[in-house]
């Protein structure tokens, strides 16, 4: 009966947990739906905001050209 352990232990359950966590890597590597979207919504708001700046720093050049040597 400790011979059933002693294998158990040395062969079955190394490559157990081998198989185990390399499918967790594997599964974890990709990106999910919801992520997915969230990253959509952050780049579509740092592009209004990028848009936002540069409307701001046209109306600066106009109104104050000197704005950016300060």
């Amino acid at each position: 009966m400790e011979a059933v352990a002693i294998v158990f232990m040395v062969v079955v359950a190394p490559i157990w947990m081998f198989f185990h966590y390399s499918t967790k890597w594997k599964s974890s590597k990709t990106i999910s739906n919801e992520d997915e979207n969230i990253l959509g919504d952050l780049w579509e708001s740092a592009d209004r905001i990028e848009n936002r700046i540069k409307n701001i720093e046209r109306i600066l050049d106009v109104e104050s050209p000197d704005w950016r040597e300060k």
